[in-house]
């Protein structure tokens, strides 16, 4: 069923000559290059506390898709059958195995979060309906590209409410016990190493077409595991500095923090981009990921937040 329905789209988007193929591939490509920005930015100039929430959503998500990923080890449709044909670039970007999709797991707590971090206020409602559309769009476009089946998508979308909820709920305990926090965060580094540990050593299939070819390498699957793992462990690492030393808050001094915020979502762009090849030829595609992974996060956690709060002491100064 799963596959006659990729199959009913691939007819589909073959009817239309794929004019919507580019739409449904930027949306796949937005939702895990760009869509971090939005909770980095409301991190840094909105509201510390929600932006956290929104952040700490997604990194539970980075956590359990690599592990579910590469426990259930579910072949990609084309490979599981030949008549699917993903549209456009898609088979290069669908990295890693195909349950549950990664893309809608990015984009399921990060707008998810948003989302929640905006309904509230009536004047930013329609902000909050934008970002529940883009996730729904999200999880369509993976099967619309033919690179993921609904069952992929649909439990994404599960483990992402699971995310949001639960996120929730910890922000709650923590507001009640603050001093059990550094025990948390020690404990989620801790499950992160052994983690690495079980999707290093734990057997994988390997199974090979009629010509003896290896059908998936299990090494390249590991990829975007290790670069996920590190990105909570870079998380965890960056929290406790900031919320040990540097402690900021938010400007939200008008046109100037806005502009100050916007400057600093520029290198986490040129990072992604150019740094990130570079820590993958110099240590290899599982440990470059995870050191990129672990740099970017404390980047914007504890890097920036650092320096909005010496400019911070400036402004006080000058007032």
């Amino acid at each position: 069923m799963d596959i006659q329905y990729l199959l009913w789209l691939q007819n589909f988007r073959e009817s239309i000559n794929n004019a919507w193929t580019p739409f449904m591939e930027w949306v796949s490509m937005f939702a895990v290059d760009y869509l971090i920005l939005f909770a980095v930015f409301y991190y840094w100039n909105i509201d510390k506390r929600k932006g956290l929430y929104t952040l700490v959503s997604y990194y539970f998500c980075m956590v359990l898709t690599p592990l579910i990923k590469l426990t259930a080890c579910i072949y990609r449709p084309w490979i599981r059958d030949s008549r699917v044909l993903p549209a456009g670039d898609a088979i290069t970007t669908a990295t890693g195995y195909s349950f549950p999709s990664g893309h809608t797991t990015t984009a399921g707590p990060l707008a998810g979060g948003m989302a929640v971090n905006t309904w509230k206020d009536k004047r930013t409602r329609a902000i909050s309906v934008i970002f529940i559309i883009f996730i729904l769009l999200t999880a369509f476009s993976r099967n619309y590209l033919g690179v993921h089946t609904p069952q992929d998508v649909c439990t994404a979308l599960l483990i992402s409410a699971l995310s949001l909820f639960g996120t929730a709920k910890l922000f709650t305990y923590l507001d009640r016990h603050p001093e059990k926090e550094d025990i948390i965060l020690l404990c989620g580094f801790i499950f992160c190493c052994l983690a690495i540990v079980y999707i290093t050593f734990k057997p994988y299939p390997m199974d090979y077409n009629a010509a003896g070819e290896l059908i998936v390498d299990p090494g390249k699957m590991m990829n975007d595991g290790y670069g996920d793992l590190g990105k909570m462990m870079g998380f965890i690492i960056g929290r406790y500095i900031e919320k040990t030393l540097i402690k900021f808050r938010p400007l939200k001094n008008g046109v100037k923090s806005v502009i100050i915020c916007l400057v600093g979502l520029i290198p986490m762009i040129l990072l992604k981009n150019y740094f990130s090849p570079f820590m993958t030829a110099t240590f290899g595609s599982h440990w470059g990921k995870l050191f990129f992974s672990i740099i970017y996060a404390c980047y914007y956690i504890a890097l920036i937040p650092f320096v909005l709060k010496l400019i911070g002491k400036q402004e006080e100064k000058a007032a």
